[in-house]
C-alpha cells in the first residue's frame, strides 16, 4: 500500500515537471528574456532538489520523513504531526537563502522608483575662511528628451562607449562581469563591468558604495528593471539621467554646456566626444585641466563605434578629422584651477559618484584673498610682457611650514580655452632653469662644501662618452674667475654649478631632489650635467615643495589642499589633511644646510654683481626673504621662487605651446615682477623676522678672495660654517677680486 502511494507521488511530481517544461516556452514568450533566465535557474534548482534529494523522500498524511543518501549526520526536528530529518546540505541552503534575502532582497528598491525618487545632494567647496568657491551639481540641469528626438549617432556613440551589447543582454553582461572579476582580482577593488541598465539603477536608486553586496543588488535590480521597462525606455532614461560633468545632467544639457547646441544638432564627432564623458566627467572634461584627454577619449569612442559596426571606417575617419567648436566656459567658479585640483583629489579618494552626489562639504586650505592678489599680479604682468612673446603665467603660494596651498593660479585666464587657459601650468612639466640649482648646492653643502669654498668660473669642457663635448655657458657669456660658492649660487653662475655637480654625480642630485619633492625625474641615466641648469623638467608645484623643504629647515612638508571634509549629515570624513598619523614632516635635509641656503638666497649684496641692488628680488623692509630665479637656455621658461617663514611664492611665465620668449633678463623682467607683487602684498602689514641659526653652526671671518680665514690686510666678511667643516687655514696675503660682471 505504502509502495503504491510512493510510486503515485513520484509519478505526479514527474508529470508536474513535464507539464512545466512544456508550458514554460509559451509563458516565457509573453514575459520576455529576463524572466526566462530567472525561471531557468529556478527549474535547475528544482530538478536538483527533486532528483538528488527528493528520491529519498516519503510523503504520508501522518508524517513527512526527508532523508538524504549521503552518509552525513542529519538534523532532526519533531513537530506534533511531523518528523523531519534535515541534512546539513539542505540546512545550509536554507541559511544561505535567508542571508541572501536579508542582505540583498529585503530593502531592494522598486524599478518604478526610477520615475519618482529623491534628488541628489550637491557638493560644495570652500576656502579656509568659508568663502564658497564652487558647487558641484548645485542644479541638476536636466531637459528630458524623447528617444525619438535623439539622433541615431548619439545613441550609437553611447552604446559603443558604455554598453555595445545593450539590446541583447538581460540587464547584465556575463562577459562584462567576468572582465570585471579578473580586473578586481588584479587591483583588489570592486569596480567595472556595468551595463547601461546597471549604471541607471546604480546612479538613480542605489548608494555609491563599492561593495559586493551593492553589486549584487545592482544586478538583480537591473534584471527587474528590464522586466518593467523596454530597452528603448531604459536607454531614454539613461540618456536623460547620466552626468556629463559640472551641472550638465542628461544629453541635452551636455550638448548645450559643452557645444552650445541642441542634441538634435550634434554631429558624429560631437556625439562621440559627449558619449565619452560619463566614464569620468572630471578626467575627460574638455573644460578640465587636461583637455587633450577629452580628444583622446573621443577618438577611442569613434574607434569602438567602427569596431562594433555602428559606423564604417570611412565615417570614422571623417569624424576624426572634423573640428569640434566648444562653447565658452562661463561656469560660476572661483579659483578654478585650484578647485579642479581639489576635485581630482576628492575623486581619487571617494570616487566620482560620491563627489557628484554625496553632498560633501569641503573646506580647503586656499585663502581667497591671496588668490585674488595672485590672479591680478599674473594677469597684469603677462599683459605687460606681450611685446616679449610672453602669453601666459602661473603662480602658487604655500605655507612652507605646513605645506598648505594658499593660492593656485594655473594660467592667466582659465576661461580662455582658445589659448589653453584651462590647462593648469602649476601641474605641467616645464624646465626650471637655474632655480633647480638649490638642490645641487643642497647636496654639496651636505658633503664638505661650504659657502666659502672657492669655485672657478672659467671656460670648461666636459667630455661625455658618445656625445659632443659639453661646454656650459653663463647667462651673460662672461666669466668671474675664482669665486666663493655663496657668490656662485647668489649670482646664479652656470659654470660653477656644473663643476659642483660633476664633482659628486647626477645620481646624488636626483636622489636628493626626489626626497625634497621632485616627482618627475626618472632614470638617472637619462640626465646629464645640464640637470643643474634645468635640463630635467619639473612641475612648479613640486619645485615649490622642494623650496618649502629648505624654508622649513630641511623638513619636507606634504602638500595639503583639503582641511576638512564632511558629508551632508555632518559626519567628518577627514580633517586637517593629515597625511600621516602624527602629521610630522620628514626631515630630508640637515637643518644647518637649509639655513646656509636661506642665508645665501637672501643675501642681496652677494647677488648684486649680476642683478644689482634694487632688482625685483628685493622686498623693502624684509631682508629675511630668500629668492632664486631660473630661465631655461631655450628661453621657453622663466621662473622665480622665494619665501620667508610664513609664505612661499613660486611663479612661472612663458607660452603653453613651448615657443621661446624674447630674451628675458632673469630677475629684472618675466616672473620676478609677479613674484615681487605677490610677496609685497603678503608682507605689507608684517615686519621683518630673522631666521634662527640651528645648533652646530659657527660664524667666522673669512677673506672673500680666498675663502680661507681672514688674515691681516684682507677685507673681512663673516661666513657661516658647519662646525665640522670650519676652516683652519688663513690667507697669506691680500688677493685682488676679479672685476664684477655687468648686470644682464
Amino acid at each position: 500500500m505504502v509502495k503504491g502511494r510512493k510510486r503515485k507521488n513520484e509519478k505526479t511530481a514527474q508529470n508536474l515537471i513535464k507539464k512545466t517544461l512544456e508550458t514554460a516556452p509559451r509563458v516565457l514568450a509573453l514575459v520576455g528574456k529576463p524572466l526566462y533566465l530567472i525561471l531557468f535557474y529556478f527549474i535547475i534548482a528544482f530538478l536538483f532538489f527533486f532528483f538528488i534529494i527528493g528520491k529519498s523522500a516519503r510523503l504520508t498524511s501522518q508524517k513527512l520523513v526527508l532523508r538524504i543518501s549521503f552518509k552525513k549526520p542529519n538534523f532532526q526536528f519533531h513537530l506534533p504531526k511531523f518528523k523531519i530529518k534535515v541534512p546539513h546540505s539542505f540546512l545550509a541552503l536554507v541559511i544561505l537563502g535567508l542571508t541572501f534575502w536579508f542582505l540583498i532582497l529585503k530593502d531592494l528598491p522598486s524599478p518604478k522608483d526610477l520615475v519618482d525618487r529623491d534628488q541628489e545632494v550637491s557638493t560644495k567647496i570652500y576656502d579656509r575662511n568659508s568663502v564658497l568657491l564652487y558647487t558641484i551639481y548645485k542644479d541638476q540641469n536636466r531637459t528630458p528628451v524623447e528617444l525619438s528626438k535623439i539622433p541615431q549617432q548619439v545613441r550609437l556613440a553611447t552604446l559603443a562607449a558604455e554598453d555595445a551589447e545593450f539590446y541583447s543582454h538581460p540587464g547584465f553582461s556575463i562577459r562584462g562581469i567576468i572582465r570585471s572579476i579578473l580586473k578586481n582580482i588584479q587591483k583588489g577593488e570592486v569596480t567595472g563591468g556595468s551595463t547601461i541598465t546597471q549604471q541607471l539603477v546604480k546612479n538613480a536608486l542605489l548608494s555609491p558604495e563599492k561593495t559586493i553586496i551593492r553589486k549584487l543588488k545592482e544586478v538583480i535590480l537591473s534584471v527587474r528593471t528590464e522586466m518593467v521597462f523596454t530597452k528603448d525606455q531604459i536607454l531614454e532614461m539613461y540618456l536623460n539621467e547620466v552626468s556629463y560633468g559640472g551641472t550638465a545632467y542628461g544629453i541635452q544639457e551636455a550638448a548645450r554646456v559643452y557645444l552650445n547646441k541642441n542634441v538634435d544638432e550634434l554631429s558624429s564627432a560631437e556625439a562621440a566626444l559627449l558619449a565619452g564623458l560619463p566614464k569620468s566627467p572630471t578626467k575627460f572634461s574638455p573644460f578640465g585641466p587636461n583637455p587633450q584627454l577629452a580628444t583622446e577619449r573621443q577618438r577611442e569612442v569613434l574607434h569602438l563605434m567602427a569596431a562594433n559596426g555602428f559606423i564604417s571606417k570611412e565615417q570614422e575617419e571623417e569624424a576624426l578629422s572634423a573640428k569640434v567648436e566648444f562653447a565658452q566656459n562661463q561656469t560660476d567658479i572661483k579659483a578654478p584651477h585650484f578647485v579642479f585640483y581639489v576635485r581630482s583629489l576628492l575623486v581619487d579618494k571617494y570616487g566620482e559618484e560620491v563627489v557628484e552626489k554625496g553632498g560633501l562639504e569641503v573646506t580647503t586650505t586656499l585663502d581667497y584673498s591671496i588668490q585674488l592678489l595672485a590672479e591680478e599680479a599674473v594677469k597684469k604682468e603677462v599683459n605687460n610682457l606681450s611685446r616679449l612673446n610672453v602669453t601666459n603665467g602661473a603662480a602658487v603660494v604655500l605655507d612652507p611650514k605646513t605645506g598648505e596651498i594658499l593660492s593656485m593660479v594655473g594660467s592667466k585666464d582659465y576661461f580662455d580655452t582658445k589659448a589653453d587657459g584651462n590647462v593648469n601650468v602649476t601641474m605641467a612639466l616645464r624646465q626650471p632653469g637655474s632655480s633647480i640649482k638649490v638642490i645641487n648646492y643642497a647636496y654639496a653643502l651636505s658633503h664638505n662644501y661650504t659657502p666659502a669654498t672657492m669655485i672657478a668660473d672659467t671656460p670648461t669642457a666636459f667630455p661625455i662618452p658618445g656625445q659632443e663635448i659639453y661646454r656650459p655657458k653663463n647667462y651673460d657669456d662672461k666669466f668671474r674667475g675664482n669665486i666663493t660658492l655663496r657668490s656662485a649660487l647668489a649670482e646664479s653662475r652656470n659654470i660653477p654649478a656644473v663643476k659642483v655637480l660633476n664633482s659628486y654625480g647626477v645620481v646624488n642630485m636626483i636622489d636628493l631632489g626626489r626626497k625634497m619633492g621632485i616627482t618627475s625625474w626618472g632614470d638617472p641615466s637619462n640626465y646629464g650635467l645640464s640637470l643643474t641648469l634645468g635640463g630635467g623638467e619639473v612641475r612648479l608645484i613640486d619645485l615649490a615643495q622642494a623650496y618649502a623643504t629648505v624654508a622649513n629647515y630641511g623638513k619636507r612638508p606634504d602638500l595639503i589642499a583639503i582641511k576638512k571634509v564632511t558629508n551632508y549629515k555632518g559626519k567628518v570624513l577627514e580633517q586637517d589633511g593629515c597625511p600621516n598619523p602624527n602629521c610630522e614632516s620628514e626631515t630630508v635635509l640637515d637643518p644647518r644646510v637649509a639655513f646656509l641656503l636661506i642665508d645665501i638666497l637672501r643675501d642681496n649684496s652677494a647677488r648684486a654683481p649680476s642683478f644689482g641692488t634694487r632688482s625685483a628680488l628685493v622686498i623693502p623692509g624684509h631682508g629675511e626673504v630668500a629668492v632664486k630665479t631660473g630661465t631655461s637656455n631655450n628661453l621657453k621658461d622663466n621662473l622665480t621662487v622665494g619665501f620667508n617663514q610664513n609664505y612661499l611664492v613660486a611663479v612661472w611665465v612663458g607660452n603653453n605651446n613651448g615657443s621661446p620668449m624674447a630674451r628675458v633678463a632673469s630677475g629684472l623682467t618675466g616672473a620676478s615682477p609677479i613674484w615681487n607683487s605677490i610677496m609685497r602684498g603678503l608682507l605689507a602689514n608684517t615686519s621683518n623676522h630673522s631666521w634662527e641659526a640651528p645648533q652646530g653652526l659657527i660664524q667666522l671671518p673669512i677673506c672673500p678672495y680666498t675663502g680661507t680665514l681672514a688674515c691681516s690686510g684682507c677685507p673681512v666678511k663673516m661666513e657661516w660654517f658647519l662646525e665640522e667643516n670650519r676652516p683652519t687655514k688663513a690667507c697669506q696675503k691680500p688677493q685682488i677680486l676679479p672685476e664684477a660682471a655687468s648686470t644682464p
